[in-house]
Order: C-alpha cells, then sequence, then structure tokens
C-alpha cells in the first residue's frame, strides 16, 4: 500500500498525501459521521470537501444500517463516458454551440417512445419527474466534450476500441428531482437518523433509492444522445459509474452497506476522474479491479475513489473573489483553449476552474496510494453547464 494513506483514527482512512490541502472542517465532517453508531469503516477521498453537514469525496461501510442522509438528494449522480464517430479534425464548434440552444427543454415526443422502452427494460416505474429526462441540471453538472491529450497505456486503450483521433463525451448528472424527493420523504419521516434492516422502512426507502440510481442512469444516456445529435454524430459509451449511493459489499468479513458520497467505485473497471472544466480529466483503472482480494488496499479505500477535483472554495464566495480579476466573458475560454457554455452569471463564477483543486495533485495522490494505474489524460474541447438561468 503506497505513501498517500492515511490513518487518522482507528476506523477513518484519508487517502491523502500529507502536504496535499484538504480543508479541515471537510476532515472534521469525516470523523464526525464515522462516530454515527452503525459506521464501521470511513474513507476520505483526496476530493474530500465540506458538504451540509457529511463531507462530499468519501465512502462510509455500515453494518445492519443505512444512513439515507449520507447519501443525500443527488442519488445516483454519476459519470457517463462516450467515444463519438466524430474525427477531431472534423469539428466545428460553432455549429455544434448554435444547435445546443434548445438542449435544457425537456425532451419532445420524438422521443417517447424510446423512454418508455428504456423505462420498461430498466424496471422504471413512470414519475412525475420524467419530464426532466435528457436534463443535465445545474450545480457541478456537465456535458462536457473532449480529446485525449497524453495515452499512458495504449493496450488499455485498445482493450475498450479507444481512438485518440475521435471526439470524447463527458456527462456529469443525476436523478434531478426525483432523488431529492426521495430524500425529502426520509428527512420528514426520520430526519438525518438511519434506517436498520428489519424496518418496513428499510426496503421501502432501498426500492426508491435503487429506482433513483436506475433513472439516473438513462437521464445520463439520453443526454449523452441529445449531444450527440446536436453534434451530427454517433457515439457508444465506455462506461458509465455512479458515485453518489449506497449498496451491498462484504468487508473485512462483515457484510454491510456501502455508501459513496462523491466516491467513484473502484471495484467495477476502468472510471473516468475529471477536473474543473479548465483542467484536465484522467481515464485511469483502479488496482483492485485486477486485485480484488487485496484486503488492505480495499480496507484503506473502501473499494472507492476520488470523483473530481474536488472544490476549494464555497460556492456563493467565488465571484467575490474573481470578478475583480475576471469578467464575465473572460471565463467562457479556458487556458486549455476549450469552449464554456454557461448563460448563468452565478454559475459562471462558482464553477470556474479556480474554485477547484487541480486534477493532477488528487490523481497523483491515488496513484502514490497504489489504487490507480493511469491510462489516459484528456483536455476539455466544450463544457456545456446551462444556456440561462438553470436549476439544480
Amino acid at each position: 500500500m503506497g505513501k498517500s494513506v492515511q490513518k487518522l483514527t482507528d476506523n477513518v482512512t484519508l487517502i491523502a498525501s500529507k502536504t496535499s490541502w484538504i480543508e479541515g472542517l471537510a476532515i472534521e465532517q469525516l470523523k464526525t459521521t464515522a462516530n454515527l453508531s452503525a459506521v464501521k469503516y470511513a474513507a476520505g477521498m483526496p476530493d474530500l470537501h465540506p458538504g451540509r453537514g457529511y463531507p462530499i469525496g468519501a465512502a462510509f461501510f455500515t453494518k445492519d444500517h443505512i444512513y439515507p442522509a449520507l447519501i443525500g438528494n443527488e442519488i445516483g449522480c454519476g459519470m457517463a463516458l462516450w467515444q463519438t464517430d466524430l474525427t477531431l479534425n472534423k469539428v466545428n464548434l460553432d455549429k455544434i454551440v448554435k444547435r445546443l440552444e434548445d438542449i435544457e427543454m425537456p425532451l419532445d415526443e420524438s422521443w417517447q417512445t424510446e423512454i418508455e422502452q428504456r423505462q420498461r427494460a430498466k424496471n422504471i416505474t413512470p414519475t412525475n419527474y420524467d419530464n426532466s429526462l435528457g436534463t443535465i441540471g445545474g450545480g457541478n453538472h456537465f456535458a462536457e466534450f473532449q480529446a485525449f491529450d497524453k495515452i499512458y497505456d495504449q493496450a488499455s486503450m485498445q482493450a475498450r476500441s479507444l481512438n485518440k483521433r475521435q471526439l470524447q463525451l463527458l456527462v456529469h448528472s443525476g436523478s434531478r428531482g426525483l432523488g431529492q424527493s426521495v430524500l425529502a420523504k426520509h428527512i420528514e419521516a426520520f430526519n438525518h437518523q438511519g434506517l436498520a434492516v428489519n424496518q418496513p422502512e428499510f426496503s421501502a426507502y432501498l426500492a426508491e433509492h435503487n429506482q433513483a440510481v436506475r433513472w439516473a442512469e438513462l437521464n445520463r444516456d439520453l443526454i449523452a444522445k441529445r449531444f450527440l445529435q446536436a453534434a451530427k454524430t454517433q457515439g457508444n459509451c465506455i462506461l458509465d459509474v455512479n458515485h453518489n449511493l449506497v449498496s451491498q459489499k462484504q468487508i473485512n468479513g462483515i457484510n454491510g452497506w456501502l455508501h459513496r458520497k462523491g466516491a467513484t467505485p473502484a471495484d467495477q473497471g476502468v472510471v473516468i476522474i475529471p477536473g474543473s472544466r479548465g483542467d484536465y480529466s484522467y481515464l485511469v483503472k483502479p488496482v483492485l479491479t485486477d486485485k480484488p482480494d487485496n484486503v488492505e488496499l480495499a480496507m484503506a479505500c473502501l473499494y472507492s475513489l476520488a470523483h473530481g477535483a474536488g472544490r476549494k472554495w464555497k460556492r456563493g464566495d467565488c465571484q467575490a473573489r474573481l470578478s475583480h480579476k475576471y469578467k464575465r466573458e473572460d471565463l467562457l475560454k479556458t487556458d486549455l483553449g476549450s469552449r464554456v457554455i454557461c448563460g448563468n452569471k452565478a454559475l459562471l463564477y462558482d464553477e470556474a476552474p479556480q474554485a477547484y483543486k487541480k486534477a493532477d495533485s488528487i490523481i497523483n495522490d491515488l496513484v502514490d496510494a497504489g489504487l490507480i494505474q493511469v491510462i489516459a489524460r484528456l483536455k476539455p474541447v466544450l463544457t456545456f453547464k446551462t444556456n440561462g438561468s438553470c436549476n439544480s
């Protein structure tokens, strides 16, 4: 096990070098959450940052209980990477940008048959929130066209039919209002208390949670297809992983429940860890993919990895920090030469690259911890947040 693994307490681990900056409040929240009665182990990732009572960028393992508040309202939030059929030398960004004008509108009737078929295939009961299917939402959610910048493992690229000359599409979104409704229902009934496995409400919550996860997966799929359609191309899904959910897991001989709160799975094959909109993303292979029985490594990270770069600044503080130096127009292009679509001024500043840690610092900590092997680095080409004011 590598050097970037810190044992904070008997049951709390932090995956970060001692020189990596992590806000003190986030570590405090990690330790406090680990003191919940049913929590056996907690692991903070290199992108750990404070949340509303519970840290983001962490995993928690419990026995005989689950804590819906640890998962939060973004149930099923995750990342999907698609390889488009467009070669980079044929990309016309101006045309793509123009065709994204209506991309946030609800899907029209032409999509209805596909939505119904996919809902049946994924065992998703129609809900009052289905009008949001195919939409990104606000906050840190996005769709981003990317290009491979550096290849570190050509064999892994070839094994997945990845072509560095083709444009890639990364989608980050979740279950939108459906996930919010599931959490709100639980909070109204139980506040932040957990649910014991023998409570009837346990099974009821889990069924709603699992549907929200499937809904989020379908949502990312439909978002990707909308953007492919706008770019007048097709593509295929390389990976789709959830980083906000609870699932059954056996760890250290204990059958329990693994809660991921902004943590990418380290036991489901290749994943992508994105930076901010002005930074690189990394395609990585978790070491536990080939070594699932490495108990020491699994215990250190709870089968989880970082899910992004991690915030440095709170939302709401960013405009005051940046507006004296950057005008709105300055933030619509990045230092890497990519373009940004974001019509919401507050969000444009809140999600500025300066508000996030550098992606390579996160990746270096994961490599030093012995958790991943880097396959490739991707740089942004066009990042879409919203055309105007948007809802989360």
